[in-house]
């Protein structure tokens, strides 16, 4: 059977699968050693088992249970209520300064935690009733939630780029440095536009009554609020980038500071730890049998041959190589509509990154755009994780077509920063290269 007969048959398999529902990670695992069986016959199946067997041995995996571990924590420890306190009291007399704020306070909790859905639903209970309440658009309000609630898989640290290194063997720690100049390009690009919006259109986020400002001392005494979270970024990123800890070391470090918050908040306690504990082991095993199902998928990637004939097709792609580079971010986008973000990168990284290597572009700078499509998926239609998270948490009036409609503009201004970053590679690799060589 020709190499393209059996590309077509195994991502046709594939895609059929996944969209009847089946879980990923057994739908990647179950048609790959079908498709071993029949190319390589039995003995496929020890080289499935020595694979998965070296990838669950390294060291860095350890880094993904204590991220998750952090954030379950977090969401809970109460810090997000003072850093809404504080950033209510600085930002609340400026036009849109509330979404502002809140979009600063994702950026916040994206520094101290690995996943996306912590600032989400964090912010979703606090600041969207507070905006909401005081007059704001409920689709400005919606999408700045939407929009910053993502970054948690692209400022460090990110269990998203934990993967990615483990996939394509990058360093973790330049993945993180790496991250943090888009992370911050994005934050003013979508602060910016609310700002310039709600100048043009001051009654989408009207700033507050002189009777609700505070007076400079109770902004000062709130800046005490931005303490803790200054602590754990820099027990996380700071013992990484001064070469204290490697990046699964420093995890340890962030679960210690979360620890801490939630003892100074008063809120440790028994139940606190047992149901953190218990939704670190249900989102860690997801994670892993996803890991499982990708390495299957791997090797019967590469064992029928089916890369060479993906460098080939994208030798026809317009545009040389700067025009493949697009079309493989074009791809990636609309897989990251409809597909979980960890399979996309499981099934995308091994197809393109020998592909991106062949035309000489940087894999640390691809590592980096890849996963700000990942972000960006995360708030687009119809399968968004945030988009779920933020309908499990909004009053009853609010529509899913509420919260569809409220990411489009903020999905255009996260494009432009893609384009950008793709545009200016420095961005992504000045960082880096200072702090690692």
């Amino acid at each position: 059977m020709s190499i393209e007969l059996l590309t077509i048959l195994f991502f046709g398999a594939l895609i059929f699968f996944l969209l009847s529902g089946l879980p990923l990670a057994f739908v990647l695992g179950g048609v790959s050693m079908i498709f071993l069986y029949f190319t390589w016959g039995p003995q496929s199946f020890y080289m499935v088992a020595a694979q998965t067997w070296g990838a669950m041995n390294k060291f860095t995996l350890v880094a993904i249970p204590l991220f998750v571990f952090m954030a379950m924590i977090l969401e809970r420890a109460g810090v997000a209520e003072d850093l809404y306190e504080m950033m209510y009291l600085w930002f609340g007399p400026v036009g849109g300064g509330l979404a502002i704020g809140t979009v600063g306070i994702c950026a916040v909790f994206s520094a101290m935690c690995g996943i996306s859905g912590a600032a989400v639903v964090s912010m979703g209970t606090i600041a969207l009733p507070s905006m909401l309440k005081r007059g704001y658009d409920k689709e400005l309000a919606l999408g700045c939630i939407n929009s910053g609630g993502g970054w948690g898989i692209l400022i460090p640290p990110s269990i998203i780029m934990i993967l990615y290194a483990l996939i394509s063997g990058e360093s973790v720690g330049k993945l993180f440095a790496g991250g943090v100049l888009p992370g911050l390009l994005l934050l003013v690009l979508v602060s910016s536009y609310i700002g310039i919006r709600c100048v043009f259109q001051p009654h989408l986020g009207p700033a507050l009554p002189r009777e609700e400002r505070g007076d400079w001392q109770k902004k000062m005494t709130a800046l005490k609020a931005v303490i803790l979270p200054i602590i754990i970024v820099i027990m996380v990123l700071g013992s990484i980038i001064g070469g204290i800890t490697t990046p699964t070391e420093a995890a340890a470090m962030g679960v210690l500071g979360s620890l801490i918050s939630a003892g100074v908040y008063r809120k440790l306690n028994w139940n606190l730890l047992k149901e953190a504990a218990h939704r670190t082991l249900r989102l860690t095993s997801m994670i892993m049998w996803i890991l499982f199902g990708a390495y299957c998928f791997s090797a019967a990637y590469h064992g029928m041959g089916a890369n060479h004939l993906i460098e080939n097709l994208m030798l026809y792609i317009p545009g040389g190589r700067w025009g493949t580079i697009i079309f493989i971010q074009l791809v990636i986008f609309l897989l990251a509509m409809v597909l979980d973000p960890a399979g996309i990168m499981m099934i995308c990284v091994p197809v393109f990154l020998p592909v991106v290597k062949s035309l000489g572009f940087d894999p640390l700078w691809f590592g980096i755009l890849f996963v700000i499509n990942m972000e960006i998926g995360y708030m687009t239609p119809p399968f968004g994780f945030n988009l779920f998270y933020l309908k499990g948490i909004v009053p009853p009036g609010i529509t899913m077509g509420d919260i569809y409609r409220s990411v489009i503009p903020y999905t255009a201004v996260e494009l432009t920063g893609l384009i950008l970053i793709m545009i200016f590679p420095q961005i992504a690799l000045w960082l880096p290269r200072i702090l690692l060589g």
